[in-house]
Parts: structure tokens; sequence; C-alpha cells
């Protein structure tokens, strides 16, 4: 498994929403990393719209002209849509044969493909080679990747002339609105799905728990491939990227047969453009941080500090705000804290340097502090 399977649990500032209190998930249930295949949808750089139309923004994005030889559909339906998507999706895949796996990806402004990192990390090695739907293929190298929120960014060698898809805004997404995906699970290059955002806010995690980001859940059927490419809304513009699945089964996709059983989870967009953004000007990114280590095992509500010694960084955030091992954290910026990873997926909200209230319980009494937010590359 890429990332391993993680407990529900943790991108610039953006909007609030309430967070959700995840329900016990019994069973097989595990969030599995897609890789293993190929498929994707598409998005881009451009300057985004709201998640819906406006009066403002009468006209859509620009978008790649459906095949003269296709029969026309409207182009705010699942076919339109998809006609004019397709040609900006592409397949990864190793520049050695004999190297399996592979993922999807999507064109952006400037000739750059973004993925998700546990698709470019497996094949940065041997050299990657990028498939387009019209059959052509050129070599890219990654430019940037960021394994603490799944995503990378590669410059092609010889892009081809489609349009790069636009950025949506994620924060205007609600429950209910319906999503686009377009890749090539299981290799099945062009398979098109939909579905709706089921819903907002999701606290997961790409690396076994060490971080978490809120991510968008859709039920459009995703599978092994898909991974990289982004959910689309119906007028073309990318509001996540695809990045896991929850899976009934014990094992990671290529161990076993497991599927979609309508558990998707996507980066957000707005997420995913900022931290884009500073990999292709940097070639890396930095998150907020409160400097402690938590207690992944206790059953207290809350973000409990582990007990151990150097729980605390020394100087940082947490240790010049008065916290100690053994605190809980139940308030950060006047949202409950319910557990360790929803924390990390707030403090990831904000940006280094930050203030924040937070509250914590120490022996049973309640303080409020004010933290100033470091970093963490």
């Amino acid at each position: 498994m890429e990332h391993g399977a993680a407990p529900p649990g943790t991108p610039p500032e953006r909007r609030r929403r309430g967070v959700p209190v995840w329900a016990a998930l019994t069973g097989a249930l595990l969030v599995a990393v897609l890789a293993g295949g190929a498929g994707g949808v598409a998005g881009t750089m451009l300057s985004s719209a709201d998640g819906g139309a406006t009066d403002s923004d009468q006209d859509g994005p620009v978008m790649n002209e459906p095949p003269p030889e296709a029969p026309e559909r409207a182009p705010d339906t699942v076919a339109g849509v998809a006609q004019r998507v397709s040609p900006s999706v592409v397949s990864l895949r190793s520049a050695d044969p004999r190297v399996g796996g592979g993922g999807s990806g999507f064109v952006i402004e400037g000739d750059y493909v973004v993925t998700n990192d546990h698709v470019s990390s497996v094949l940065e090695d041997d050299g990657i080679v990028i498939d387009y739907s019209d059959g052509s293929s050129t070599g890219a190298e990654v430019v940037g990747s960021d394994p603490s929120s799944d995503l990378a960014v590669l410059e092609l060698d010889d892009p081809s002339d489609v349009e790069p898809l636009e950025f949506g805004n994620s924060d205007e997404a609600i429950v209910g609105d319906e999503v686009i995906a377009i890749g090539a699970p299981l290799g099945l290059a062009g398979t098109v799905t939909q579905g709706i955002i089921s819903a907002l806010d999701r606290p997961v995690s790409p690396d076994e728990g060490d971080t978490q980001f809120f991510a968008i859940q859709t039920d459009a059927a995703i599978n092994p491939g898909n991974s990289g490419g982004p959910l689309v809304d119906m007028r073309g513009r990318v509001i996540g990227v695809n990045s896991m699945i929850y899976s009934m089964g014990g094992g990671a996709f290529g161990e076993q047969p497991t599927g979609s059983i309508g558990l998707g989870f996507a980066i957000p967009s707005t997420e995913a453009e900022s931290v884009i953004g500073r990999m292709i000007d940097h070639g890396e990114t930095a998150y907020a941080d409160l400097g402690v280590t938590y207690d992944q095992e206790s059953p207290v509500v809350g973000a409990v500090i582990s007990d151990e010694d150097d729980a605390i960084e020394r100087g940082g955030p947490a240790d010049e705000a008065g916290l100690e091992p053994g605190d809980v954290i139940v308030s950060f910026d006047g949202r409950r804290v319910n557990s360790h990873g929803e924390l990390q997926a707030m403090v990831r909200d904000k940006n280094p340097g930050e203030e924040v209230e937070l509250d914590y319980e120490r022996d049973g009494d309640r303080t409020t502090v004010t933290v100033t937010l470091g970093s963490e590359d």
C-alpha cells in the first residue's frame, strides 16, 4: 500500500464550515490510496470561479472543442462536459515497460500536469511517460511533490495542444452538487463516471496518519487508476483532485480485488491550487504547525498531546504558549476539536505565522491561550 490505511482524521486560509464528527467505521473498511492502473480527470492554474454559475461568469471556462465527428451534446450535460474535458486528461506510466502501476493526471496552465504524489513517486526513478487521449505521448519530469497533500506537478517535454482546464472554487461547493470523474480506472482510458458531492471537510490522511487534510467526499465511482485526476463540476471546472477511497477488504489495491463502494475522497481545489502554485514557484511547500506530537491511540475526545518528553518541540508554538505533554486540546480557532486528526486538518487550513486561540484541558481545568503557528516544510 503506497501510503497505507489511515483512520479518518486532517490548505491557505479558507471559509470555514462545521466539521462533521465521523461515525465509527467497523468491519473491513479502510482508506486506500489509489495507485496501480491509470486514470483521472482534468484541471488548471487559471483563476477560479465559484462553485455554481454566476452572472459575472456566464461564459464558463475555456475548454476543448468536441470532436467534429461526434454527435452534438449540450455543454452542460455529462456527455458535453466529457467531450470537452477528456482531451486534457492524461495517463501516467513508467518509461520502463517492466514497471507496473501508474495513474491519472490533468493539464493545467503552463503545460504542467498535476497528479498524486503517490502516483509520480512510484514512476519517477525509471522515467515518466504521459499518454494523451489522442494516442500521443511525451516524457515528463517532476518539478515539485508534496506527500502530505498527495500532490505532484510535472513539466512536459513535448506538450500536446490541449486546453488547460480551470480550477473551480471548492469552498463554494455544497453537498448534492453533481460531479464527474474522467480517467483510466484499471487501465480503461477515457472512462467517465458521474455522482454527487456526498460530504465536505472529511478529515483523511495520505501518509498513515502523520498528516491530515479536509477532503471532498463523492459517490462518483473511483477505482485504482483514477488517482491524480480531479473531479469536475457540470461546467468542466476542477473542484478536487482524486486521491483516496474507502474500500471493503483488508488490503490495498493491487493486493486483492477491491473497488469503489461509493466513498471517494478528493483534495479540494482551493488547497490543490495553492500547493501546486508554491511547488511550481519554489519546488516545495510549507504548512502551519503547532510543534507537538499527538497520542494517536488515546480514546479521549480531543487532541491529546503525547506524554513523551519530546512530544512538544522546544521553543515551538505549543511550548511558547505553555502547553505540556498530556494536555488535551479541545478547541481551535473557535471550533470544537474531536480528535488529533481534526486538529491537524484545522492547523493545515491556517498559514504559518498566524495567531490562533486554542483551548486545552489539564487536570480537569480548561485554559484558553493564543498561539503563533510555526511552519513545517
